[in-house]
């Protein structure tokens, strides 16, 4: 059993013992279901996502260009593409279940600090003017009744004149700000997704919508998960601070090296693996409460937005 202490950023510090093994790299996801589509498989996609952004360039891709890489068909994870400039989740419903989203990201701000909210039928955000939602993210996931059916590149036939889009703040965009601390993001070195995980850990539920906390994970030295805190903390329309520190058995975690979303990475000798709340959590919303269409970005596939990082800083 672990235990745990509380920070005064309201961070939670387990102090049990972590089980995952240093070193160790992903199985197959437990939970999420596998789409297997041609993208997936192809040699140029799966080069692309073993690119590390900081020693290749994307780092230095300007936004408008990112966007336009992956409008004509270039898949790869957003982690580190862009250095400073937000990112963002996303997620489309038909109106009647807009006002559901809107609440459940209200009473959940941690997990879903929101951007933006387009007008029904609208590809566009504020946030990128000029960008198509329905094109410029590098893959989308498509649900039908809580079920994923389908990962396109594209959903312009699948937009309607009826969905309400939700751009929810991205943990990636302070990773350049952990980097700039001392704390390289190991999921941007290794040319990885990030790991995402299910907790045991419900979210306030909001008229329909409900489900669980998904997290990701950074392993972070454990001389410097004070600094990761107070620099994640400043920007909480990003997720901000952690959600918890340690042990991951007190998030109902069972094992590291398997994340339900993206992928395992290296933790090494004296690093703490350390937690923030994901935007991926609406989509374990969709999940458990089933509504009959939905739109999202894949993990880690994100928007990359034209507004600087330094706007949603608060340090």
């Amino acid at each position: 059993m672990s235990t745990g202490v509380t920070l005064s950023t309201g961070v939670t510090v387990s102090t049990g013992r972590c089980r995952a093994r240093p070193g160790a790299l992903a199985d197959p996801p437990r939970r999420e279901t596998t789409i297997m589509t041609s993208f997936t498989s192809s040699p140029a996609a799966t080069a692309l996502a073993n690119l590390d952004p900081a020693s290749t360039g994307m780092a230095y891709v300007p936004p408008g260009r990112a966007r336009a890489l992956f409008r004509k068909g270039t898949v790869a994870s957003t982690a580190g593409w862009s250095t400073g400039f937000a990112q963002a989740n996303l997620i489309a419903v038909p109106s009647d279940w807009a006002y559901d989203v809107l609440l459940f990201a209200q009473r959940n701000p941690r997990a879903c600090p929101v951007l933006d909210v387009t007008d029904p039928g609208s590809p566009r955000t504020e946030l990128a003017p000029g960008a198509d939602l329905r094109t410029d993210l590098p893959a989308y996931r498509v649900w039908r009744d809580g079920e994923l059916v389908d990962e396109p590149t594209e959903v312009r036939r699948l937009w309607r004149p009826d969905l309400v889009a939700f751009l929810i703040g991205c943990s990636f965009t302070f990773d350049g700000a952990l980097r700039q601390a001392g704390i390289p993001p190991r999921h941007v070195e290794e040319g990885r997704n990030i790991s995402m995980y299910v907790t045991n850990r419900q979210c306030r539920p909001a008229e329909r919508l409900k489900g669980p906390l998904v997290v990701t994970m950074r392993p972070v030295p454990s001389d410097l998960v004070a600094t990761a805190v107070r620099v994640t903390a400043g920007m909480p329309t990003l997720h901000g601070a952690p959600v918890h520190v340690g042990d991951p058995s007190g998030l109902g975690i069972k094992d590291l090296d398997r994340p339900d979303f993206g992928t395992a990475v290296t933790i090494r000798d004296g690093e703490v693996p350390v937690f923030w709340a994901c935007g991926t959590t609406p989509q374990a919303a969709v999940m458990a409460s089933r509504p009959p269409f939905a739109l999202t970005h894949a993990p880690g596939h994100m928007l990359v937005t034209d507004v600087a990082d330094a706007v949603y800083r608060y340090d």
